[in-house]
C-alpha cells in the first residue's frame, strides 16, 4: 500500500456532525486540537453555524501535503 503526495494538496477537509454549536463546536476542537499536534501553523476556516445546526465543515490547511495526510491519518482514531 502506499499514497501519493501531490504538491499544492495541503487542504484537509473535515465534516463534523452534532446538535447545536456548541456540540459542533467541541467536538471540533479535538480535530484543532490534533492539527496542532501536527504542525502548530495550521490555518482553519468553518462553514457558518447556528445554535440549530447539525453539521460543521471546517478546512484545515497545513505548510505541506505531507503534514495534511498524518492529520487525516490521525484523525481516523476520532472519526464516530
Amino acid at each position: 500500500m502506499g499514497f501519493i503526495i501531490k504538491e499544492g494538496d495541503e487542504v484537509a477537509e473535515v465534516k463534523v456532525f452534532a446538535n447545536g454549536k456548541d456540540a459542533l463546536l467541541a467536538e471540533l476542537n479535538n480535530y484543532l486540537a490534533l492539527a496542532k499536534e501536527v504542525n502548530e501553523n495550521f490555518k482553519h476556516e468553518l462553514s457558518p453555524v447556528d445554535d440549530n445546526s447539525q453539521e460543521l465543515t471546517a478546512r484545515v490547511q497545513f505548510e505541506c501535503s505531507a503534514e495534511k495526510m498524518i492529520f487525516e491519518l490521525k484523525s481516523r482514531s476520532l472519526a464516530k
